[in-house]
């Protein structure tokens, strides 16, 4: 019973990551396909004032999960970063790289410099989350199971694969809804139409990828297909479905603030779906919930602990994202996404 339990909150940082980390790669993501300089200039300078306030505290739910992870289930935390440790080390490079992209890339004067920087975000904003997907689509297909050596065959699959660009169409999806909204509370019409359009082709994007996870599902992860057509699996899926219907309709009529909340249902439910879908198994069907935990009293303790963390961040983060959504923590004016006047760093590079 207890183990049942820290899996569920192990499910829920997984979720909270998928849709608060997922909206800043889905920003990434249209950081990488905005343009050259002067086409993306003001895309980026939105992206840059949307996501300044709160792109690091997204990672907190990350590794909440992974010391859960690791305290609770040391099987499964094994099992998974022996077998599927290079697509793991490559998610965890893209981070560090992300992350240190769009910390220095706006104090740089040098054009050569932001581009760099630029790259290295938009690039690692796309492959994070695509090899993260890769590394849950190998575990819902069980092509993993304790004792299982490192090789391609352990996450190269084509359920591997699909939950990849599933991810990064989920992480799209994410950011323009949010930078939607962002570019009306910063009062940029063009903005709101351009992004605006990529939500709508995100959508698409999401739709087809969803449809071939599902295919493939069928056929190399049984189990998780059955647990999907079944019972609280099927109606998680069904829920998503309707959040996505939802976010298509909002979208379509310009109501991007309450689409933020229809989106993030979308993702989350989805998660939860696929979760509840492999029980009894963490790894489909080879570890059990059973068959993971850990010592009974160290999970006694990691549930006191995680109530106790959840009670003060939960609280903290959730007013984090209040005061940014509500425009108190770094204001964006017009004239700072219309600026064009090149930087003396600038004109420099130009000589």
């Amino acid at each position: 019973m207890i183990a049942d339990l820290v899996a569920v909150v192990m499910l829920l940082a997984v979720t909270a990551y998928a849709c608060a980390g997922g909206t800043d790669y889905g920003a990434g993501f249209w950081d990488l396909t905005a343009g050259g300089a002067e086409r993306g200039k003001r895309p980026r300078w939105l992206i840059d004032h949307a996501m300044a306030p709160v792109w690091e505290v997204n990672n907190v739910w990350l590794i909440f999960a992974l010391i859960i992870m690791w305290t609770g289930f040391p099987v499964l935390f094994q099992t998974v970063f022996t077998a599927m440790w290079l697509p793991l080390a490559l998610a965890a490079l893209g981070m560090v790289l992300r992350g240190a992209g769009f910390a220095l890339r706006k104090p740089s004067r040098r054009l050569a410099r932001r581009r760099l920087y630029g790259a290295a975000f938009a690039i690692a904003s796309v492959l994070t989350p695509f090899f993260l997907g890769v590394v849950v689509g190998a575990i819902a297909s069980g092509r993993i199971a304790p004792g299982t050596e490192a090789s391609a065959d352990a996450w190269a699959g084509a359920a591997s694969l699909l939950f990849g660009l599933l991810t990064v169409a989920a992480t799209a999806l994410l950011g323009a809804v949010f930078l939607t909204a962002d570019a009306a509370r910063f009062d940029a019409p063009d903005l709101v139409g351009y992004f605006r359009l990529r939500a709508l082709l995100s959508l698409v994007a999401v739709a087809l990828t969803a449809v071939g996870v599902l295919l493939v599902t069928r056929g190399d992860a049984p189990h998780v297909w059955h647990g999907l057509t079944h019972g609280a699996g099927l109606a998680l899926a069904v829920v998503s479905a309707v959040f996505f219907a939802a976010t298509a309709l909002l979208v379509l009529r310009g109501e991007a603030r309450w689409a933020r909340f229809s989106t993030v249902g979308v993702v989350a439910a989805a998660v939860f779906a696929w979760g509840l879908a492999q029980r009894p198994y963490l790894i489909p069907t080879s570890l059990t919930v059973a068959d993971a935990a850990g010592d009974s009293q160290t999970l006694t303790w990691l549930s006191v602990v995680s109530l106790v963390a959840l009670l003060l961040i939960v609280p903290a983060v959730f007013l984090l994202y209040w005061l940014d959504t509500h425009g108190e923590l770094e204001p964006l004016t017009e004239s700072d996404l219309r600026r064009t006047r090149p930087t003396r760093g600038d004109a420099a590079d130009g000589d």
